[in-house]
């Protein structure tokens, strides 16, 4: 009985291993424009905020933040940076606890003319970076319909609606485009308020008061990578232990 068990074990873990292996690659997938609504094809809204100036707090820290304008966007996630992550220092040398995540989006033609599928996209702690394979896939690609996203967050209902996104999905914020600092190290940040600039700066820095993933991208994947997550190293370790408990198996010669 032990060796069935035994059996059934390794198997268990290669097969969950194969499908952690498969899902991790195929969970961020970027679907065709159909998967997306309509929404995305629509402009970023930007109005001016009548919104004052407040305080936040995230981690041991309090921030002023200076709402400029209000604003919504409605589009794709193409890549994204955990703030938090141990490969970013920076947040954490800051003491920038308020940013949560920095996600890139894309909307309009970007969207419709699927040009993203024949792109790779990459999310560092500041920058979003885009590339193409070839000058043809260049020239459809429009950069005012992209825009790297620093999202402010400090409602727990909101921060988790926030770190559920992933690359794929379709997305719809509200909040405001805000400066913000941290009156204690003397950390602050600005705001882009416009889609057409570039390099340093142009990124969008907003404080999140809604967050929809609207549509879910590649949820098979998902569920699949989170169940063989636990069960890869659960059945490994069943494995070990039965193998140390299982009778030496010999091979009898006469």
């Amino acid at each position: 009985m032990l060796i069935l068990l035994e059996k059934l074990t390794k198997w268990l873990f290669l097969a969950s291993l194969l499908g952690l292996l498969l899902s991790w690659w195929n969970r961020d997938n970027l679907p065709g424009p159909d998967f997306y609504s309509r929404s995305v094809a629509d402009e970023p809204r930007q109005s001016k905020t009548d919104q004052p100036a407040f305080s936040a707090r995230a981690g041991d820290q309090h921030y002023d933040i200076k709402p400029l304008y209000d604003y919504e966007l409605d589009g794709v996630v193409v890549s994204m940076n955990h703030a938090g992550s141990w490969v970013d220092i920076y947040h954490e040398d800051w003491q920038d606890y308020l940013n949560l995540k920095d996600i890139c989006v894309i909307w309009g033609e970007n969207v419709k003319s699927a040009v993203y599928r024949d792109m790779d996209f990459e999310n560092t702690a500041w920058t979003c970076w885009a590339s193409w394979p070839n000058g043809q896939v260049r020239r459809r690609f429009s950069n005012e319909q992209l825009s790297n996203n620093h999202l402010l967050a400090d409602r727990p209902q909101v921060q988790e609606a926030i770190m559920a996104a992933r690359p794929g999905d379709q997305v719809r914020l509200r909040g405001y485009l805000a400066e913000y600092r941290n009156p204690r190290n003397g950390f602050q940040r600005g705001t882009s308020t416009s889609r057409t600039d570039r390099g340093n700066g142009a990124c969008e820095t907003v404080y999140v008061e809604r967050f929809a993933v609207v549509r879910e991208a590649n949820a098979g994947w998902r569920s699949l990578f989170a169940i063989t997550s636990w069960l890869t190293p659960l059945s490994l370790l069943a494995f070990i232990g039965l193998l140390a408990v299982a009778p030496v198996r010999r091979n009898v010669h006469r």
